[in-house]
């Protein structure tokens, strides 16, 4: 199963990935993190990144696709991969596809997180992390059980980065919305594309996310106890709050 987790800042998709990972031996890919290790490893195109960062430039395109084609050589991948926070674009995504093809790969969905921009700015506003051992809080969803104190090593000093703000935030998703949008018409019409509301709890999304990772390989209904997942040939799969009936959806085909 390969998929990618596409959602604006402060969605839960790095959250999301690491379940995916524990639950499905799948590999979460951040292209940050192969990008240094290629660079660290000295592999042939890790010293072409490394010689164009030395410069102060951005690593192109073609470079960060060649980063990931090595990296789905390692046995590690062979379950599968979560790609979180690439493509950006459709000239990235329309790159990601031709590499996976030659590799006799494909994309199994591309899992697109909604979630409403003032949950965005709170979520992303309110974060905050021990400075000794980099536990994450929030100023309401997730507090210390003793105030200024750290539960897991009982550090006193905390951080809070300098652009979670909310300036910060709308002017981040203010470029996300305008680099994302064309990506889901993208996915949308190669009928990969699958939506989930990403304003619930932590469990009731990935309830969604299992869901639509199942309907990947299985075309049908997936419930759970309070959405359907719902493809009517038509106009594409997608999440639907479920109405309040007794009456039983029908069964996977």
């Amino acid at each position: 199963m390969n998929i990618i987790l596409l959602g604006p800042p402060g969605a839960g998709k790095g959250t999301q990935a690491k379940l995916i990972e524990e639950r499905h031996g799948m590999k979460q890919l951040s292209t940050g993190d192969m990008l240094r290790a290629a660079v660290a490893a000295g592999t042939e195109i890790g010293k072409r990144a490394k010689a164009i960062m030395d410069k102060g430039d951005l690593v192109s395109d073609d470079i960060v696709i060649g980063i990931i084609a090595d990296r789905l050589d390692a046995p590690d991948v062979k379950k599968g991969f979560i790609l979180d926070g690439f493509p950006r674009n459709t000239a990235q995504a329309d790159a990601l596809d031709r590499m996976l093809a030659g590799k006799g790969l494909k994309l199994d969905a591309v899992i697109e997180m909604k979630v409403e921009e003032e949950a965005l700015v709170a979520r992303i506003a309110g974060r905050y992390t021990c400075g000794t051992c980099g536990k994450g809080y929030h100023d309401t969803f997730e507090k210390p059980r003793k105030p200024g104190v750290c539960d897991a090593c009982g550090g006193t000093e905390f951080i809070r980065r300098a652009d979670d703000n909310e300036k910060t935030v709308r002017d981040r998703l203010a470029i996300y919305n305008r680099q994302t949008a064309p990506l889901v018409a993208y996915y949308g019409a190669r009928g990969n594309l699958r939506t989930i509301d990403g304003m619930g709890d932590i469990d009731s999304v990935t309830r969604q996310v299992e869901n639509a990772t199942a309907y990947a390989t299985r075309k049908g209904w997936q419930v759970d106890d309070r959405y359907i997942f719902i493809d009517d040939g038509i106009s594409g799969a997608a999440f639907h709050c479920r109405a309040s009936s007794t009456r039983a959806p029908p069964r996977p085909r």
